[in-house]
């Protein structure tokens, strides 16, 4: 499976992301996702051959939080690598930010490596 198309594809998110309560929609030429906190706009980096795939998420508060996400090629497979910032709740925020991307990277493993995917 294609990794970064797979991962690019915000249809694709309630599949392994946690913070995605189970409805993406394309609406007016946007992405919106619904998170337990309400509705947020999601805007990916152009398509491109590098596997950038930053994207800026527009929060049900008005915060726009800009995540940095690459797919990196790494010899037969790909390895995905997903870029924090030290949030204004401090060290106990970043923890548990930390926490819930292992917990989606291990499911989008998990999800990329089933039989048939």
């Amino acid at each position: 499976m294609d990794v970064y198309a797979f991962v690019r594809d915000p249809a694709n998110l309630p599949r392994w992301s946690t913070g995605i309560g189970g409805s993406v929609v394309w609406e007016d030429g946007e992405w919106f996702v619904e998170t337990p906190a309400g509705r947020a706009r999601i805007r990916f980096a152009p398509r491109n051959a590098d596997g950038v795939l930053d994207h800026d998420v527009l929060t049900p508060t008005g915060e726009e939080v800009h995540v940095p996400l690459r797919v990196l090629a790494d010899g037969d497979g790909s390895e995905v690598v997903l870029t924090l910032s030290v949030p204004a709740g401090g060290d106990a925020e970043l923890e548990r930010d930390a926490a819930l991307v292992v917990a989606d990277l291990a499911r989008l493993r998990q999800v990329l490596e089933a039989p048939g995917a």
